[in-house]
């Protein structure tokens, strides 16, 4: 791991790969991680494909090989937060909101982690808030991560509806749904504030989660009048 991002494919954690497959993640992990550190440097639109290609020592065509589109370059976590989220509502003894919100804490700490590790805090509380300043100074980030979220929320208004006894299109499951995937956003905004407060990271992670579990009590209300049908 280099010290310009975390690592976020842990639901792989264990796994046994051969030596094919590991090689294609470290080049996918590249290619993402030279194009987010182009990208917070110069600004999206600044910075072309082929040249992230280029200090990658690879083609332009083996860059889209990996990745279907410039802005899944830098939003490149899309599969493996839907998975993380199959997961976390498999488990239904477990309520949703509850399940979730471990799921968010988790990653949260993988950053907090990552921060810490950092021999500069204030220059990785910059490099993370500018990630997140540009995904929403930018339409076309936005439009993706907003896809993103929609397939979220398809995924979870499936899985509360077999829960629960519903039809993955009422309109129940549908609110609750997003409610739930809506958990990401109140963490990723908790973020923001706590870092432009340049809350110590000591104590950042617990600040972030009491506005997620905060949520996810109003979004626990919700799971609790599918149950209750």
């Amino acid at each position: 791991m280099s010290d310009r991002t975390v690592v976020w494919d842990h639901d792989d954690a264990g796994e046994q790969l051969g030596l094919r497959e590991q090689k294609k993640r470290r080049m996918r992990r590249l290619l993402s991680d030279t194009a987010t550190e182009l990208f917070v440097e110069r600004g999206f639109a600044a910075v072309q494909v082929a040249e992230i290609a280029r200090v990658c020592g690879v083609s332009e065509k083996t860059v889209f090989n990996y990745f279907p589109s410039k802005e899944a370059l830098l939003l490149d976590r899309g599969d493996a937060t839907e998975a993380g989220l199959r997961r976390a509502l498999a488990d239904h003894t477990t309520p949703a909101a509850a399940a979730v919100a471990t799921m968010l804490d988790r990653e949260l700490g993988r950053l907090t982690d990552w921060i810490a590790a950092q021999p500069d805090e204030r220059a990785a509380y910059d490099k993370t808030a500018r990630f997140g300043a540009l995904i929403a100074e930018t339409p076309s980030l936005r439009a993706h991560q907003r896809e993103q979220q929609d397939a979220l929320v398809a995924l979870a208004a499936e899985s509360l509806a077999a829960r629960y006894g519903f039809e993955a299109a009422d309109p129940e499951p549908q609110i609750a749904a997003t409610a739930l995937v809506g958990l990401t956003d109140i963490q990723a905004v908790a973020l923001r504030r706590e870092l432009a407060a340049r809350t110590p990271v000591a104590h950042l992670r617990a600040a972030v989660a009491a506005d997620v579990t905060r949520a996810a009590t109003v979004v626990a209300g919700l799971e609790a009048s599918l149950r209750a049908r």
